[in-house]
């Protein structure tokens, strides 16, 4: 065989190599186009909801026992959903155009009113949304997005109505008036503190929520007024954050040290020509200012020193007994919420809106939760909210540099309360 016959045949051995492997490409390409087709091939429904959820208005509790309940048992209403049957048809004339759907050719809407049940029985109870579902006849997947949008409704509804920071010094003024009428502590404006709401650790988030109690939460901060309602709410603090280093980063404590909280001028103290400033009332845990009072350190304390601790706890605890109120109606906050931190704000400020909305219109209503005084003995007799659950403060203290102004303003306070002019008859006997 010459040259020319053995070049001619290895050109078409190589052309028979390179035939075959581009058959053997184009075959796996068909085969694998094939396999995605397959695979994003649109599946048959065996039917568009299950059998069961239609049967919803038949057995669901909105439709059946919510109606029952209204009609036969108030008092199992209002226990059914925190709020009693007028409260939820205010609720639902106010807040239903902001969630209600439209029907469309496929299926008929959830109504309003039983997105508003849903909502309100998941902050009542903090059942798992398989637990709604069940009970209410509502897919999981629904109430998932359900529950959201009404607290975010809720909030935009009626929180600049019941649940705003006063920016006037007469609403300032009243606010003190209620502190020195039922609490004996005179030019306080708010009792501030913070509450650790408990939460399940966000995707990739690490230690970051992780608090010093062992759990992940987001922190409540929240400034209350004698009558136990919110007047500012900071919701979504991680958990590893202590409360004064939060209060640092807040709108109010900048509103407060640049003086454009409206707040009123220094005042004379009852029996007194002295003018102090107004201030918030708090624990150790945040920065004693001339706008911040707290307590002397508990080492080493005098007489006037304990009095003056005991003067200022009786106004301070108005804060935690809120936090026991709002935890004992609305108990998803006793319980984690498995939702995002987003989602966890939405729902802790709509339970405060919801709160305050109570408070104002049924000032009394859970009044026997709180602590009270022995009016024989003024001994503290822990309240009913103290057995859910222990308050959830924060005790890490961050960036707690104090001013002598407020050490002199604190120490005048002092010898004013120990003093006839700001004395009560009772004090000597509490420490």
């Amino acid at each position: 065989m010459d040259a020319r016959s053995i070049f001619a045949l290895l050109e078409e051995e190589e052309t028979l190599i390179f035939c075959t492997i581009g058959a053997t490409l184009l075959s796996r390409r068909r085969r694998r186009k094939r396999d995605v087709q397959e695979k994003t091939k649109k599946i048959q429904r065996r039917f568009w909801t299950r059998p069961w959820l239609l049967r919803r208005p038949t057995y669901g509790h909105y439709e059946t026992l919510m109606a029952e309940l209204a009609g036969e048992d108030l008092d199992g209403f209002r226990n059914f959903l925190r709020i009693d049957s007028g409260i939820f048809q205010e609720l639902l004339s106010r807040v239903g155009p902001r969630i209600e759907k439209q029907d469309t050719f496929m299926r008929k809407a959830l109504s309003a009113g039983l997105r508003l049940a849903i909502t309100l029985r998941f902050l009542a109870t903090g059942d798992s949304y398989q637990s709604l579902e069940y009970n209410f006849r509502v897919a999981k997947c629904s109430i998932c997005r359900i529950v959201p949008e009404t607290c975010k409704a809720i909030i935009a509804e009626l929180a600049p109505e019941v649940c705003c920071l006063p920016s006037k010094p007469a609403k300032w003024m009243s606010v003190s008036k209620g502190f020195s009428e039922r609490w004996n502590f005179h030019n306080v404006i708010g009792a501030l503190d913070g509450k650790h709401i408990a939460v399940k650790c966000p995707t990739n988030a690490g230690s970051v929520y992780y608090n010093y109690k062992g759990y992940h939460s987001v922190v409540l901060l929240a400034l209350v007024d004698a009558e136990y309602r919110f007047l500012y709410v900071d919701v979504g603090s991680n958990g590893s954050w202590s409360d004064g280093g939060i209060f640092s980063e807040c709108e109010l404590r900048k509103a407060l040290e640049d003086d454009t909280a409206g707040i009123p001028p220094p005042s004379p103290l009852p029996n007194d020509d002295e003018p102090i400033p107004f201030s918030i009332v708090a624990d150790d845990a945040f920065p004693l200012r001339s706008w911040l009072m707290k307590p002397y350190p508990h080492r080493l304390l005098t007489d006037q020193e304990r009095l003056f601790n005991y003067r200022l706890s009786r106004a301070r605890r108005v804060v935690e007994n809120a936090f026991g109120i709002l935890a004992h109606r609305f108990r998803c906050l006793l319980r984690t919420l498995y939702l995002t931190p987003d989602r966890v704000q939405s729902v802790v400020l709509a339970c405060c809106v919801l709160h305050n909305l109570l408070r104002i219109r049924f000032p009394k209503l859970h009044n026997n939760l709180v602590d009270f005084e022995d009016p024989a003995t003024h001994n503290i007799i822990p309240g009913i909210w103290r057995g859910d659950r222990e308050l959830a403060s924060l005790d890490v203290m961050r960036g707690n540099n104090t001013t002598k102004a407020a050490k002199a303003q604190r120490d005048y306070l002092r010898s004013y309360y120990t003093s006839p002019a700001g004395s009560v008859p009772w004090q000597e006997k509490m420490i």
